[in-house]
């Protein structure tokens, strides 16, 4: 990412709290920036220990990360693939 250019995302990957997958918080792990030719780059400045699949979501700078969808009882589990 170019120094003189401000960073207009955050890069977050999800931490899963359980083997079973099923509890995550979203960690932010570096942030970037869109440009105007269409390329992204983006600085990682760290990384999740264990687990971790490649996965980096991007928000805009300000914005919520997505919130799990919440899982009934009675629904079987649905896998990540």
């Amino acid at each position: 990412m170019a120094d003189n250019a401000d960073p207009t995302h955050t890069a977050l990957v999800k931490q899963f709290l359980d083997r079973a997958r099923k509890h995550f918080v979203w960690l932010e792990i570096g942030a970037g920036r869109l440009n105007k030719d269409g390329t992204f780059d983006s600085m990682l400045n760290r990384m999740p220990i264990g687990g971790f699949n490649g996965h980096v979501h991007f928000i805009r700078i300000g914005q919520k990360p997505p919130e799990p969808e919440p899982q009934r009882p009675d629904e079987p589990e649905a896998e990540d693939g």
